[in-house]
């Protein structure tokens, strides 16, 4: 971003990279740098361009940026032992940290019904996943899976925050029930000698709220929540500031934002975090025939004091 505009740059991928297919609504978790290595990301599951839902896990890291400000991105996929998760999309993943270990917690999502359960008219039938948590050590590939009676239902495009060996789980959608309770769980992963042990808590201060777009404000564990849907056909025009701190999760509500007519009258947006207080916000462009596929880009900056700047990006 420059200069009020977006500008994209071509990146590629190393010779000894594998292939990465466009997903869908797949978990993507950042790892921060550690021991002269960069800074990379999970990436696991999704929806391909077939619409088959995918179970593969795969790390991307930053292999070289060359002068002319090129990047090359180095992908490789992950493979784990013990008890895999499926495939799944609209699910999370998170890092925790734990006795000086650290390991990955994934939660939620939605798969297709088992072929077994598969009639002609549901065979493209999506169905919650069980409610079970996922851990797994990226040092040696190690997965195991835990239930807790804290989690009863499926969860699907909640939000996942963490901070040292807690992670909170907020909002979300449950394709069972058509619904998006205002649920808020906190998990908490002890890596102990020999077996993790896990515990959770349900809290009451959670967000009706789903497909949300969240942005870390600083060095420190505070976070913007922007976007999301409160039902199917209702959008969420409300934001809030999220902070983690020794007591738990604090949910403060900001001021509205000024959003443009495009905004407020689209049914469908989405996004991501375009760095610490910024977001990237996609409206489409609806009921304009002579401008299908086409699409107003926002840049939602959040200042820290609190206040919100909008600013019109570019058409796509």
């Amino acid at each position: 971003f420059k200069k009020g505009e977006m500008k994209l740059r071509p990146i590629s991928f190393s010779s000894d990279s594998c292939y990465l297919p466009p997903l869908r609504c797949p978990a993507v978790c950042r790892l921060d740098p550690y021991d002269g290595l960069p800074e990379s990301y999970l990436i696991h599951g999704g929806r391909t361009p077939n619409n088959e839902i995918s179970s593969s896990l795969y790390l991307l890291t930053t292999d070289s940026r060359g002068c002319n400000r090129k990047l090359t991105l180095r992908c490789k996929e992950k493979e784990l032992v013990g008890e895999v998760p499926g495939a799944r999309y609209g699910h999370t993943m998170s890092m925790v940290q734990s006795h000086g270990k650290t390991a990955c917690v994934m939660f939620g999502g939605r798969s297709y019904m088992p072929a077994e359960e598969r009639t002609t008219e549901s065979w493209n039938s999506v169905i919650d996943c069980p409610p079970q948590v996922f851990l797994f050590d990226l040092e040696f590939g190690c997965s195991s899976v835990h239930s807790l009676p804290e989690f009863s239902d499926g969860q699907s495009f909640h939000l996942a925050l963490t901070r040292g060996d807690c992670v909170y789980f907020i909002g979300g959608h449950t394709l069972s029930s058509d619904s998006r309770p205002p649920r808020l769980f906190r998990l908490r992963v002890e890596l102990l000698q020999g077996s993790p042990l896990l515990s959770c808590e349900t809290l009451d201060t959670g967000l009706s709220i789903s497909s949300a777009i969240i942005t870390r404000t600083g060095p420190t564990h505070r976070y913007i929540i922007l976007g999301g849907y409160q039902s199917d056909s209702q959008k969420r025009m409300e934001c809030n500031a999220v902070v983690l701190d020794e007591e738990g999760i604090h949910f403060e509500t900001l001021q509205p934002l000024t959003w443009t007519p495009d905004v407020i009258h689209s049914r469908t947006w989405f996004g991501g975090s375009a760095g610490e207080g910024c977001i990237l916000l996609a409206v489409p462009t609806e009921g304009r025939p002579s401008q299908t596929d086409v699409h107003y880009f926002y840049q939602v900056s959040f200042q820290s004091e609190g206040e919100c700047t909008e600013e019109e990006g570019v058409q796509a």
